[in-house]
């Protein structure tokens, strides 16, 4: 199932679907809720969508839980009930909401699988981060665990899975490592070209339902183009 913007031009791929949450798969370069751009976001998308699909009158109540930088695409859940809302959140909160991403990055991280424990600063202005020295004002501590997947031609296929939930921390953690994501122009733009597609999925969710209590899986593959059709994206 997929529902198109008023454009008729973007698809959004419906995973799952029951009266509690909505598991979607988010397109790349889609903003995840209203920005400045302007430009049609994934939550007023969705809200759009149910409100025809089910004739709601009025306003259509959907809850954003967590979010994917506007580059990035993949697996994403959404709460139809404030219930399912708050406690989907006490989950992200407590970690017990679990994703996986997979990166494609240039070069080869030197172990091949760590925890990488960063301090991040985001400026505001420039909507960059940068890694700063433990203690710094507004600094936030950031955690992740990676391991590599395969290498070939000078780029690497990692998995990463979230300890925190920082702005931009995959992409700054990795290239503070040497590991620079494949098309990410922001943080790597002496290796990168213009024009290139940020090589970054959110490719697995796990969590336990808010209502069912039962354990939820789901999963999204990247799309079958360079630099994913280099590796072959094992099961997660």
């Amino acid at each position: 199932m997929a529902l198109k913007d008023e454009y008729g031009a973007s698809q959004i791929p419906i995973i799952f679907e029951d009266n509690h949450i909505l598991v979607v798969e988010k397109p790349v370069n889609m903003p995840t809720q209203e920005d400045e751009s302007r430009d049609l976001d994934l939550l007023n998308a969705l809200k759009a969508d149910i409100k025809v699909r089910y004739n709601k009158p009025g306003n259509v109540y959907l809850g954003l839980v967590h979010r994917l930088d506007r580059p990035v695409g993949g697996v994403m859940v959404f709460a139809k009930t404030s219930k399912a809302a708050s406690r989907l959140s006490d989950a992200v909160r407590t970690r017990q909401l679990d994703k996986t991403y997979v990166a494609v990055v240039h070069g080869k991280p030197s172990q091949p699988a760590a925890t990488l424990r960063h301090w991040l600063w985001k400026d505001t202005r420039t909507n960059t981060v940068s890694v700063v020295k433990a203690g710094q004002q507004d600094a936030k501590e950031a955690v992740l665990d990676y391991k590599l997947l395969g290498s070939q031609d000078g780029l690497s296929l990692i998995q990463i899975k979230l300890h925190t939930g920082r702005p931009h921390q995959i992409r700054v953690q990795l290239a503070a490592i040497g590991c620079t994501l494949y098309g990410d122009q922001r943080y790597g733009s002496a290796v990168n070209k213009p024009g290139q597609q940020l090589a970054l999925w959110a490719t697995a969710l796990a969590f336990e339902h808010p209502v069912l209590k039962e354990e939820m899986h789901f999963r999204s593959l990247p799309p079958v183009q360079r630099p994913w059709n280099e590796f072959t994206i094992p099961e997660l």
